[in-house]
């Protein structure tokens, strides 16, 4: 059965954007808790920097191996990565994360007080290569022997998947936000096809930027779809923005209150990027800013795929 992450537990080829609850979509909420990192996991990290490192340096690793893909290979992988050490814990000041299975033992023991750097470099192309299967993307593990020093074999590579898959207890078809972005688009009832389009694709970008971001793991993939829907509308269609605002809020299964912190936390992780061209636009007259608005628009129903790729870099 193929893997889409827009519709990932089952294929639904009646599925089409309209006001329309589809019938599998209550079915995503309800499970969706299922395919996050646990409460102590997102705690960890915000409280050890050494937890954060070991995280930090493995999403590098991950985005090295599966730079020539689409983000969307790195996402699924990432997810894998967060749900997998949030099941083996992660450490404060402890000497190492004992990953156990009922084959072996794995360590990643601290040198110095850093954690082994083979060893998540082993998870991490783990995590990918699982990703690639799911994708059924052709993953060749020997472009990446020798990168970084480390030389894995496959039988190592593919005990290293065994452990992960028991740990994510064979729970692949991962639910994330894209599994929501085309419900929640049809609360807007937008009837230009290319409008929709641009309001999507910078909607994954956020998504998909925000995912390395430790203050949005708390939130479902759903809050974080819609708070991305949001933003997007805000930056895309500041005039429409309230009415979709408003349409989100209205959707029974949001809760209004974590959308509200989860916007709030895509805002303070885009504060900079957003400060330095809120400067320049300063320099801009009203009308001035409306064309360049206009033109950013026209740029994203142009060039939303390229702009997807270019987040990819650790």
């Amino acid at each position: 059965m193929e893997f889409d992450l827009e519709n990932p537990l089952t294929n639904f080829d009646d599925f089409h954007v309209s006001s329309t609850v589809p019938s599998f979509i209550p079915s995503f909420f309800l499970v969706e808790s299922d395919h996050m990192p646990t409460e102590t996991y997102i705690k960890t990290l915000k409280a050890s920097d050494l937890a954060t490192s070991i995280r930090r340096e493995a999403i590098c690793s991950i985005s090295q191996f599966s730079c020539k893909f689409s983000p969307f290979l790195s996402y699924l992988a990432v997810n894998y990565l967060d749900r997998f050490l949030s099941s083996q814990g992660l450490p404060v000041r402890k000497p190492y994360i004992h990953l156990v299975t009922n084959i072996s033992a794995i360590e990643i023991v601290l040198q110095n007080g850093q954690p082994k750097t083979w060893v998540l470099r082993l998870v991490a192309i783990s995590c990918v290569s699982l990703a690639a299967k799911m994708n059924k993307l052709e993953f060749e593990l020997t472009h990446f022997q020798g990168d970084g020093g480390y030389m894995f074999e496959a039988q190592t590579i593919e005990r290293m998947e065994y452990v992960i898959l028991g740990a994510l207890k064979w729970r692949m078809r991962s639910i994330t936000p894209f599994s929501f972005i085309s419900f929640f688009i049809s609360l807007f009832k937008l009837k230009d096809p290319q409008l929709m389009d641009v309001l999507k694709a910078r909607a994954v970008e956020i998504i998909v930027e925000a995912q390395n971001d430790i203050k949005l793991l708390e939130f479902k993939p759903s809050i974080i779809a819609a708070t991305a829907l949001v933003r997007a509308s805000h930056e895309l269609f500041p005039s429409q923005f309230p009415s979709f605002g408003k349409a989100i809020s209205y959707c029974p299964y949001v809760n209004k209150e974590n959308m509200l912190n989860c916007y709030n936390s895509i805002i303070d992780m885009g504060w900079r990027s957003n400060k330095a061209e809120d400067m320049v636009s300063q320099q801009f007259s009203s009308s001035e800013r409306d064309m360049l608005k206009r033109r950013k628009t026209n740029d994203y129903g142009k060039n939303h795929t390229v702009h997807l790729s270019q987040v990819q870099h650790c």
